[in-house]
């Protein structure tokens, strides 16, 4: 895909801008919490609107079953996960994927704070005006996979 097609080019820019700026003056080895807030203030002084641990509302048939808190929401539009252990686990690209599920975003981010800083971006398929209510996020009933997922 190219570069000027991406969904949310400019703003996963600044997102991964941050993320580099945050693993660069803390390094490896602090807690997701940790990052989490720092991001938060480094997104903020960017002049992005910052929803962290945001939770959304997960539905089964229709029927309300839980929430899933989210890391953060950017500008109401990327939702992203943030994870600093040494080794990334196969189920973090998973739960990215959920996050998207359960709300009408279309991209999320998954960025790692390991031993080496590694972004991974993933697209759902839903169509934009397929979008639901974003004050009442929930998941769809039909399986939304995802695109691409890229690693930076």
């Amino acid at each position: 895909m190219a570069r000027e097609e991406l969904i949310e080019r400019e703003l996963t820019h600044s997102i991964i801008g941050a993320f580099y700026e945050v693993y660069n003056t803390l390094g490896f080895g602090f807690l997701e919490s940790i990052y989490s807030a720092a991001l938060e203030r480094e997104l903020r002084a960017r002049g992005h609107v910052v929803a962290r641990e945001f939770a959304i509302r997960v539905e089964y048939k229709g029927e309300e079953v839980g929430f899933q808190r989210v890391d953060l929401i950017v500008g109401g539009a990327v939702v992203f996960e943030v994870k600093s252990t040494p080794v990334l686990a196969p189920t973090a690209q998973r739960q990215l994927f959920n996050y998207l599920r359960g709300t009408s975003l279309r991209v999320g981010l998954l960025l790692h704070f390991g031993p080496e800083p590694r972004f991974y971006r993933l697209v759902s398929m839903r169509n934009k005006t397929d979008s639901q209510d974003p004050d009442h996020p929930r998941s769809s009933d039909s399986p939304v996979e995802p695109r691409h997922l890229r690693r930076g």
